[in-house]
C-alpha cells in the first residue's frame, strides 16, 4: 500500500518567521525510512500505511510541543492500496502527457 500525505505544521505563537521550528520537524522526517519532499507550503511524505503517516504527524507535533504553546497543522492524504512510489508516479504521469 502507499499513502501519500501532504502536511504543514508550525507554531502559531513564534511570529512571522518559523523556519527554525519547521527545520526541527524536517530533520526528524529526513531520519525516517519513508520518502519525503519539502515544498514551499508543506511537506509531502509517502509511507506504507496510514498509521505510519499519522505517526509522522504525531512526532512532528511532539517536537513542536517542546517549544510552543500553540500549533497549527493541516494534512491531506491519498491512500492507494496495492501501489508503491506514488509520489513519483503522479508527477511523471502529468509530465508525460
Amino acid at each position: 500500500m502507499s499513502v501519500v500525505m501532504n502536511f504543514a505544521i508550525f507554531p502559531m505563537d513564534k511570529g512571522e518567521h518559523v523556519s527554525l521550528y519547521v527545520k526541527k520537524v524536517i530533520e526528524m522526517i529526513d531520519a525516517l525510512p519513508c520518502k519525503s519532499q519539502l515544498t514551499s507550503m508543506g511537506t509531502i511524505v509517502e509511507c506504507d500505511t496510514m498509521d505510519e503517516c499519522l505517526s509522522v504527524i504525531s512526532k512532528a507535533n511532539a517536537i513542536l510541543e517542546e517549544c510552543t504553546k500553540r500549533i497549527y497543522c493541516t494534512a491531506t492524504f491519498d491512500n492507494k492500496p496495492g501501489q508503491k512510489e506514488q509520489m513519483e508516479h503522479k508527477v511523471n504521469a502529468i509530465r508525460q502527457i
